[in-house]
């Protein structure tokens, strides 16, 4: 609660904390993104969601959009990890993967927590307050990388495009698949 209330404070406690992105992903990620898993299990599995051209509804969607929604999140913790260390010296900073991690598991938090909304059809438009994350992001930038005061709107608008082209693209490529898998009994019966 700490990140979302008094991210300028809680950044600096952060900093004087030492973790590795094997231990943020099993104490911090993991639980994290489950919220935007679950939810989306119960919306789509429970209560359902109109799709474009069918809705969605059942068992199969509630798994399937639970899986997406995890994967999608450990990809862009896990990818946006490391892409944003390798990006820090073009910024004028360290590479730290540990504080790369630490930047993109806290920063991060309001967009798990705003996946409680896929839990509510009709509201889950409300997952667009996780774009705090953008600001929580710059504000740990300074606090974790110590990077220039010239560079921080920079390295955290790049940073806000890498993260989001991830979790587009990941999602778009399990979409496909998850709208695959649902329309196969359809493609093998017609083709007996």
């Amino acid at each position: 609660m700490n990140i979302l209330f008094s991210p300028v404070r809680e950044w600096q406690v952060i900093a004087d904390e030492q973790r590795t992105m094997r231990s943020l992903l099993g104490r911090y990620v993991i639980p994290m993104a489950l919220i935007p898993a679950v939810a989306s299990y119960i919306g789509y599995g429970v209560f359902g969601a109109n799709g474009i051209l069918f809705r969605m509804s059942g068992p199969y969607w509630g798994i399937a959009m639970a899986l997406n929604n995890l994967i999608t999140s450990l990809a862009v913790y896990l990818i946006g990890t490391e892409l944003i260390d390798r990006l820090a010296p073009a910024f004028g900073t360290h590479r730290d993967l540990g504080r790369s991690a630490q930047l993109v598991a806290y920063s991060y938090t309001p967009a798990w927590l705003a996946g409680i909304f896929y839990a509510v059809p009709g509201f889950q438009q409300g997952v667009i307050l996780g774009l705090y994350s953008v600001y929580l992001f710059f504000l740990g930038v300074s606090a974790l990388k110590v990077t220039p005061d010239d560079q921080r709107v920079a390295y955290t608008v790049v940073t806000a495009i890498l993260l989001i082209s991830i979790r587009f693209l990941v999602g778009l490529l399990l979409s496909a698949l998850i709208y695959y898998f649902a329309s196969a009994p359809f493609i093998w019966s017609q083709s007996q």
